[in-house]
């Protein structure tokens, strides 16, 4: 007894864990155990070295409270292996755990074995602190073997028995998880399968080995299987999957082999074969022959596999909204771009809204998407607004050029150089009208004030040449609109029908004379909500003597809101509620 004490003081099993390398595991597994054990080492193995387990321990101390970050210092890995060594002689040696089971436990379940740690951290020797808190204290080892097989806390807890502690007594469960183990699953993998999948690890002896050999019987490698299984455990359920053996099916006849789809699944991913079978038939009813389809499916594989086909069903949704005919959809797949599936929607999704912010119609839209959706979603575009500065066009101009050519489109993607368009001679005849009108009001050729004019002025020539009739008819003098007009240019950017309108609401709303405007000509220029909501807060505090009657509209108008409240609004006690609730009121209708 005195000899096995100071061979745990030593441990001596946990330096052999940690200095042998893997296939001196093995050589080890068969001489301690001989050739009745019966795991075997699956491939891909993730364990924690032990610069990564202290690190993962320092961080799961980190997330602790307040109180017991306090309480607790940072582990370092000497301290660390000897816990490692702890566990593993006891579940190896105590509780008669094989010992790549007792090992890969110990060695990948960080946040029990700080846990462990947190009992005896004021003791010198943890490594003998360990083993006389085993001894006296038994451990849930459910709690490090779910950790180990890479489950969260967060996930094991509501799966942990309530009448069992030790491992040895759920015997379905260890010959469930043995078998996993021995096809070549990886152990780290395991707790998916656990998790989606629990009743799984409750089939009786031989029930799972069937049932992983019945895939194989599809032409399925035993590689190939375990990949399968990882990904979506539910296939472990009753019979083999029809779904997946219908996909199986179809792929064959396009002339893929059983197992060349497994180089496309991820193990962190779950999958929806019966979606996938759908997706494929799908494609197919589109009019595909097998051998477009067949290279369709190898050469972008996402379309079946990325999010289960969800992105892909997504896009032909996407395209049916906007009119696109089977022969759209199938002429869309037959050129679709060397890009991931999820680049391509989100670059159709963009190109959308940027047909829509240039204003386009409908029609034309739904027509482009439907034509040419595999260009829309191989251009990156740039932003609109950027596009717009950069070609120095409107975006009438610019929804021409794209109709009149689609593939202007690839010239316009982001980190491409952009070229201003050919003038087409429409908006040079607009400035030549717009001059004409300047000149004609009175306007000297090439001076700072038709400069200006031209900068600010949005429309047409005939447009402008309306506007400004339109305020001599409300009953200026011709002279005074020039007036206004180099003063405020900017006021004829307003169509006739918002100038009547807030002239309208000058002369009979608010009882100014039309005059006024010559005066303060930018009134054309604000809106009739912010218009009504000053004049109807400087009345207010107008009747309750908190502001200087007669001010000129110009004053209570053209300061800034902030200003405006300083000035005049905060001046009465009530104002600034007052001015809420008018603000709420004028802009709700």
């Amino acid at each position: 007894m005195t000899r096995w004490r100071k061979l745990v003081e030593l441990p001596i099993l946990g330096w052999i864990s940690y200095q042998m390398s893997a296939n001196s595991l093995m050589s080890l597994k068969y001489t301690m155990l001989g050739n009745t054990g019966r795991c075997k080492i699956a491939p891909n193995h993730r364990y924690y070295g032990r610069k990564a387990l202290a690190t993962e321990i320092n961080r799961n101390l980190d997330e602790t409270s307040t109180s017991n970050r306090e309480n607790v210092s940072r582990v370092s890995r000497a301290v660390i292996r000897e816990a490692q060594a702890a566990l593993l002689d006891y579940l190896h040696s105590t509780r008669s755990f094989q010992f790549m089971d007792a090992e890969h436990i110990s060695r990948n379940s960080p946040n029990f074995l700080r846990k462990l740690l947190g009992k005896v951290e004021n003791e010198p020797n943890t490594t003998r602190s360990l083993a006389r808190f085993f001894r006296y204290h038994p451990v849930n080892e459910f709690e490090p073997f779910f950790e180990s097989i890479g489950l969260d806390a967060s996930e094991f807890i509501p799966l942990l028995p309530r009448d069992l502690m030790f491992l040895s007594d759920d015997v379905n469960m260890l010959e469930n998880y043995h078998v996993l183990c021995d096809y070549g699953i990886p152990r780290n993998r395991i707790g998916k399968i656990y998790k989606e999948a629990t009743e799984v690890f409750r089939y009786d002896y031989g029930v799972l080995q069937s049932k992983l050999q019945a895939y194989e019987g599809l032409g399925l490698s035993q590689s190939t299987v375990a990949m399968v299984v990882c990904s979506s455990p539910y296939l472990l359920f009753g019979d083999v999957n029809e779904d997946f053996r219908q996909v199986l099916g179809l792929l064959n006849c396009l002339g893929f082999e059983c197992d060349w789809f497994q180089g496309h699944l991820l193990v962190e991913n779950s999958y929806n074969w019966r979606q996938i079978f759908e997706l494929l038939c799908m494609l197919s009813d589109l009019g595909c022959s097998k051998e477009q389809l067949g290279s369709l499916i190898s050469q972008h594989p996402e379309l079946l596999f990325e999010r289960t086909g969800s992105r892909t069903f997504s896009v032909i949704g996407f395209l049916v909204k906007f009119g696109s005919t089977k022969n759209d959809i199938y002429s869309m797949f037959l050129r679709f771009p060397q890009i991931p599936i999820d680049k391509f929607v989100w670059n159709l999704r963009n190109g959308f809204h940027f047909l829509a912010e240039i204003e386009m119609d409908v029609e034309d839209v739904g027509k482009i998407i439907s034509s040419h959706a595999a260009l829309l979603g191989s251009c990156s575009l740039k932003k609109t607004n950027s596009l717009l500065a950069n070609l120095n066009i409107g975006k009438k101009r610019l929804s021409r050029a794209i109709k009149d050519n689609t593939d202007v489109l690839k010239n316009w993607v982001i980190g491409a150089k952009v070229k201003k368009l050919p003038s087409d001679g429409v908006e040079e005849r607009s400035r030549i009208r717009k001059i004409e009108f300047l000149r004609n009001i009175g306007f000297a050729e090439n001076s700072k004030e038709m400069a200006k004019a031209l900068k600010v002025f949005r429309g047409k020539g005939l447009e402008i040449q309306e506007r400004f009739d339109c305020l001599v008819k409300a009953g200026l003098d011709r002279k005074d609109v020039v007036r206004m007009v180099k003063v405020s240019p900017q006021i004829l950017n307003q169509t006739k029908e918002v100038i009547e309108k807030k002239i309208d609401f000058l002369v009979n709303g608010l009882g100014y004379p039309i005059t006024s405007l010559v005066a303060f000509p930018s009134y054309i220029s604000y809106t009739i909500q912010r218009v009504k909501l000053r004049h109807s807060m400087y009345q207010w505090l107008n009747e309750r003597g908190t502001a200087t009657s007669g001010l000129a509209l110009s004053t209570i108008m053209a300061c800034t809101d902030k200003i405006f409240m300083r000035t005049y609004v905060n001046q009465h006690p009530k104002g600034p509620k007052v001015w809420q609730e008018l603000k709420t009121k004028i802009y709700s209708v």
